[in-house]
């Protein structure tokens, strides 16, 4: 678990002050006391070890980014009371996420399923990167691994929109690296700009024969 020392406050004097404002500081300090926690409840990890995604923001400075990641349902995996970890995949060699975590591992992940009923769990958490060969191996098609200790708050599903009605027929991404399977190539790997200056690491690029 994760030690109290090592955690900020969860409501910061800007956050107090708009509380005050509005008239909201006891109910912010009730849902402090009664939903935040430290190690995950049931409910959060039926929706994570279901999630075919889920939202991720990070910052180093100035620069502000957020994202998403996807996979199978799976590929977000608990390894501990409050830890889990990710895959990062091939990407567009930008690391804006990764970039950001390698500055500053303060991070805040958001897993919704948009089914206009069911909570959302949102995680304020310190990432790590992983590259080991015993992190990829729990991970198929991994560059590295980005591990994060978790503070978890569930959140209302009252503004989430209800997008599932056909969710039971959705495909699996073709994208996502499998087993014995090898992904296609984006498309924007074939534009001019790009063609012939892909990394020398990506699975994608022309080899000379």
């Amino acid at each position: 678990m994760t030690d109290p020392i090592d955690r900020a406050p969860f409501y910061h004097d800007g956050m107090r002050e708009l509380q005050d404002r509005f008239d909201g500081r006891r109910v912010a300090d009730g849902l402090e006391k009664h939903r935040l926690h430290f190690a995950f409840w049931e409910q959060d990890r039926q929706l994570i070890e279901a999630a075919r995604f889920f939202f991720i923001a990070t910052s180093y400075q100035d620069n502000v980014d957020c994202s998403m990641r996807s996979g199978d349902p799976g590929f977000v995996k608990i390894t501990s009371p409050d830890t889990l970890e990710y895959p990062e995949y091939d990407g567009n060699n930008m690391y804006r996420t990764l970039g950001n975590i390698h500055r500053n591992p303060n991070v805040g992940l958001l897993f919704v399923r948009l089914d206009g009923k069911s909570f959302r769990t949102r995680i304020r958490g310190k990432a790590t990167i992983h590259d080991s060969a015993e992190a990829l191996a729990g991970h198929h098609g991994a560059k590295v691994v980005v591990r994060v200790r978790c503070e978890i708050f569930p959140n209302c599903p009252r503004y989430v929109p209800d997008l599932m009605g056909a969710a039971a027929s959705i495909p699996a991404n073709p994208f996502v690296p499998r087993p014995g399977y090898a992904p296609p190539p984006p498309e924007w790997k074939s534009r001019d700009y790009l063609k012939d200056v892909l990394s020398k690491h990506d699975p994608h690029r022309k080899r000379e024969t």
